[in-house]
């Protein structure tokens, strides 16, 4: 019986609380008279005469996704460092494209013409491969026989050997290592085999496969 009591009871508030919230609901209104759209510029229409800023498509922000020690990674990273990842350029010693080929290089990996290379994007990333491609056979016995050492303080990898080697000939680094740092390479702006062979370090460059007659073309 006093069980039965107390849940008359509890339903009786239930149902007072409810009636409560109802009323003070429909009582409670919203003045719409103090809001305004004037003075607003509600017009979104883009204007195709020039609506888009000069500024914005003069910026040279450039978006860099973040490909880490990835193949990709390593081929993107040498460009940046070569000629930040133009394909038009041309330095001061006539090296060529984003990935900074000489014309003797190019011949090596089949590319006879220069003007065409210079203006032809996929033919460059052909020609990056390539090369790493035949200098990885070149250094294929270096590969094996100094990969986990460390010379001048840098431990010796893979993708180092073959950035060094872009930069300055697979000769140029075998010799770096079979002097263990002593006969130490240096292009026409002081950038060294060590240099690379930091900075290119620890990239997955498993991608590329030894061949002694890989070309681009």
């Amino acid at each position: 019986m006093v069980k039965n009591i107390g849940s008359y009871f509890t339903l009786g508030l239930t149902i007072i609380f409810l009636l409560f919230v109802v009323s003070f609901s429909k009582d409670e209104t919203i003045d719409l008279s103090k809001y305004s759209t004037k003075g607003l510029d509600l017009q979104y229409t883009v204007n195709l005469n020039g609506a888009i800023s000069k500024d914005l498509l003069a910026s040279k922000e450039v978006f860099s996704p973040y490909l880490g020690k990835s193949f990709v990674g390593f081929k993107e990273a040498v460009a940046f460092k070569e000629s930040r990842g133009d394909y038009a350029c041309v330095n001061t010693f006539g090296y060529l494209g984003k990935y900074q080929f000489g014309a003797g290089t190019l011949k090596l990996i089949g590319i006879n013409n220069p003007n065409e290379f210079l203006n032809d994007p996929k033919l460059q990333e052909k020609a990056f491969i390539a090369n790493a491609e035949r200098n990885k056979w070149i250094l294929r016995r270096d590969i094996r026989n100094f990969v986990g050492k460390r010379i001048n303080g840098v431990l010796v990898t893979e993708s180092g050997i073959l950035a060094a080697a872009h930069l300055a000939g697979p000769g140029s680094v075998k010799k770096y290592l079979r002097s263990y740092g002593l006969d130490n390479f240096a292009d026409g702006f002081g950038t060294t085999v060590y240099e690379y062979m930091k900075r290119f370090s620890g990239y997955d460059t498993s991608f590329i496969k030894p061949n002694k007659k890989a070309k681009a073309i």
